[in-house]
């Protein structure tokens, strides 16, 4: 599991649209009833996540790259 920032990101996204789509399911006569608000923000949380997650992977992956980059000029000298 070298991958498990990118991993969770993409779950998080798919469970924002798995509630997304649960919260137009529930709309019945108006958008204002209680599972059609909790649905929405569980999966504004979700979004959320996945964009945290998103950018932590590549926080990851620059700080990898500067790292290699260093140790292979530590070991030209």
């Amino acid at each position: 599991m070298n991958n498990i920032p990118l991993t969770r990101g993409f779950i998080y996204l798919i469970m924002g649209i798995l509630f997304t789509y649960l919260a137009i399911l529930s709309v019945d006569t108006t958008v204002w009833t209680l599972p059609t608000i909790l649905f929405a923000l569980v999966a504004a949380f979700d979004f959320r996540l996945a964009i945290r997650t998103f950018s932590l992977h590549r926080k990851i992956k620059k700080l990898q790259e500067q790292y290699k980059k260093s140790n292979s000029n530590d070991s030209q000298k």
